[in-house]
């Protein structure tokens, strides 16, 4: 190899080092929190009172799908807002939509009042959401407007339309707010509704109890049937996967913005 060729390759060498540290140094930078930062960081670390939003399709999905972890961040001082996308209108037989809205949006009061959250409610309407420019812009500022460091939403792969819209629109919300908050999915009705599911992360449930009262607040929607469509049995699936009693399960969102570069 002549001189000029071993130059250009001791260049290129320093060339991709740099790239690569400017990467790390960078991905430093953000500091984006996790779940197992949050859950077991102290106050005195700086993690007292993050802000948590949970973005579910209808009420009682949130509680299902991930009440328990809710509920502990709540208890440990953090603040945790529920973002419903749709107020349930079409999940009561024999009820008018304006009927079965009313009736739902409060069971999701009273849930909320459990797991010590705060409720907000979207405006879509049950069966009927939509992923366009103006439900992005419009889910963007309930989300912007509450400056989460964690998101949870539902897992994009499920069998509900409402579901996976509410997924869609929190992942774009997400993108175009380039990362700064943490994003990871939860599972409801896995094998009926959520699927292909592989949690990355999981969440000792702890509050298991605070999580069923939750539930049954909903009474409009048949709890025990809630439960008998595999959440007990999630639970604890996920707590032997994890090595406790009982957990919920998660994926974590990784990709732009996250600071996870391979080179």
């Amino acid at each position: 190899m002549g001189n000029t060729h071993r130059e250009n390759a001791i260049h290129k060498t320093m060339d991709l080092n740099t790239r690569r540290q400017f990467v790390k140094t960078a991905a430093a930078g953000l500091s984006l929190l996790t779940l197992p930062d949050l859950l077991t960081a102290k106050p005195a670390q700086g993690t007292a009172k993050k802000k948590i939003v949970c973005v579910g399709g209808h009420p009682d999905d949130p509680e299902s799908g991930c009440g328990g972890t809710l509920a502990k961040l709540a208890a440990m001082g953090h603040k945790v807002t529920i973002i419903y996308l749709t107020t349930g209108e079409a999940g009561i037989p024999g009820k008018s939509h304006d009927e079965a809205a009313a009736i739902r949006k409060q069971e999701a009061l009273n849930a909320c009042k459990i797991l010590n959250a705060k409720p907000v409610f979207a405006g879509q309407t049950d069966g009927s959401t939509v992923a366009d420019n103006a439900a992005l812009e419009h889910l963007q500022k309930l989300v912007a407007a509450e400056k989460p460091d964690v998101v949870f939403t539902h897992w994009p792969a499920d069998a509900h339309k409402d579901h996976q819209v509410a997924s869609l629109l929190t992942i774009q919300t997400w993108v175009r707010s380039s990362g700064k908050f943490s994003l990871y999915f939860f599972e409801v009705c896995t094998g009926e509704q959520t699927l292909i599911f592989m949690p990355t992360d999981y969440v000792d449930s702890e509050t298991q109890e605070q999580k069923r009262k939750s539930v049954y607040c909903h009474t409009s929607q048949d709890p025990p049937g809630i439960y008998a469509c595999g959440h007990a049995a999630m639970e604890d699936f996920r707590g032997r996967e994890a090595g406790v009693k009982a957990a919920e399960g998660f994926v974590r969102m990784t990709g732009k913005g996250m600071g996870t570069i391979a080179l």
